[in-house]
């Protein structure tokens, strides 16, 4: 079976040096805010070319504090893009502000810029660009449009660690970024993490107060704050990992390009390899009519697909309020994309099988039935 993800796989270039990592931190004595966060904030701020890192425990709680540190008033609306995982949505509920749900870009299946400014009104604050399987999104419209209306504009970064747009990297392209270091995600921890990006230094400052109880100085409350703090272990993990994502990022690359070029099956609508080298290849999804038959053909053959995302957020029954909505693009991705296995541990060979199979599926999935036989 070749697996959609085996994260033990993944890791095993790097277990000596990961260990060894987990260690320092274990015998140091100092586990939450210490050296190795600061240095995680150095090296992720200088990859992401941008001023200041601000590590928290999460990718959803980068989001929530994000929009907490903006201090919009409740019932603030918020562009969104109703292609997303849940979690982008919860940041802005969760804040009390109201989700503008906006259709993607065929495409890209990335919010379509074109149809923002449609949705804007008095009460509408910031725009969220959510960077979706690592591709990011068209920035450009999307800062003329927020300059436009003075907006902020903030990035869904969670699966798009090492994407550009335009030459500059996710995390930079915003007033401020999340990014998950969820183990599954390109820059993967061995637990939850994230962190936030941004030029912004009193924004800088504010999130770093609200991260930590709404403390700066120890015992000195400024801001009514939460506790949200990437820990030492984690950011120690990913100080290791870091060094290697531009590589693994690489091979991605190459695995993205070959299955784009190799899959000739007319049922499957494949993704754009236009932005091939800008984008971070998270997750190569593809779109399939009849999805369960063809991951259950998958699997009989030995491989593992997934789907990201069964259920559009705005169907959702947390969302239910939002349930009458139609948003038939969006509606129609949920219920069409696979991803097929891609990540840096596959094998040249398992690629060339994954192709093969993927262009036999063809014949199965529509083979004529023969009626009479069964009589």
């Amino acid at each position: 079976m070749i697996p959609h993800l085996d994260l033990q796989r993944v890791n095993q270039p790097y277990q000596a040096q990961i260990e060894e990592a987990i260690q320092r931190v274990a015998r140091s004595g100092w586990y939450v805010l210490g050296k190795e966060v600061a240095t995680f904030e150095q090296n992720w701020a200088a990859y992401c070319g941008v001023n200041h890192c601000v590590g928290v425990a999460n990718g959803l709680n980068a989001l929530e504090l994000i929009f907490k540190a903006f201090e919009f008033p409740k019932n603030s609306e918020v562009i969104v893009p109703a292609n997303t995982y849940i979690a982008s949505i919860l940041s802005v509920t969760s804040l009390g502000l109201k989700p503008i749900w906006i259709e993607p870009n065929a495409d890209t299946l990335n919010i379509d810029p074109n149809e923002i400014e449609k949705k804007i009104t008095p009460r509408t604050k910031a725009i969220m660009a959510v960077h979706l399987y690592g591709k990011c999104c068209d920035m450009k419209p999307i800062w003329e449009i927020a300059q436009k209306y003075n907006l902020k504009v903030v990035e869904d970064a969670a699966q798009a660690h090492g994407a550009t747009f335009e030459g500059r990297k996710a995390g930079a392209l915003s007033d401020a970024a999340a990014f998950s270091f969820y183990p599954t995600k390109n820059l993967g921890a061995l637990g939850d993490a994230g962190a936030i990006t941004t030029n912004d230094s009193l924004l800088a400052r504010k999130l770093c107060s609200l991260r930590n109880y709404g403390s700066t100085i120890k015992y000195y409350n400024d801001d009514i704050g939460t506790n949200s703090r990437l820990d030492e272990i984690q950011a120690a993990v990913l100080n290791v990992k870091l060094k290697y994502l531009d590589t693994e990022n690489k091979r991605r690359r190459e695995l993205a390009r070959t299955f784009a070029l190799g899959i000739q099956n007319p049922s499957i609508t494949l993704p754009n390899l236009e932005t091939l080298q800008e984008d971070a290849w998270h997750l190569f999804v593809i779109r399939h009519p009849k999805r369960e038959q063809f991951i259950d053909f998958l699997m009989d053959n030995g491989i593992q697909a997934t789907v990201h995302y069964p259920v559009p957020p705005h169907k959702q029954k947390a969302y239910e309020a939002y349930n009458h909505l139609s948003l038939p693009l969006t509606e129609k991705i949920h219920n069409e994309v696979v991803s097929l296995p891609l990540n840096p541990s596959l094998s040249n060979d398992e690629a060339a099988y994954i192709v093969k199979t993927v262009n036999q599926s063809v014949s199965q999935i529509y083979a004529p039935v023969d009626y009479y036989s069964s009589i």
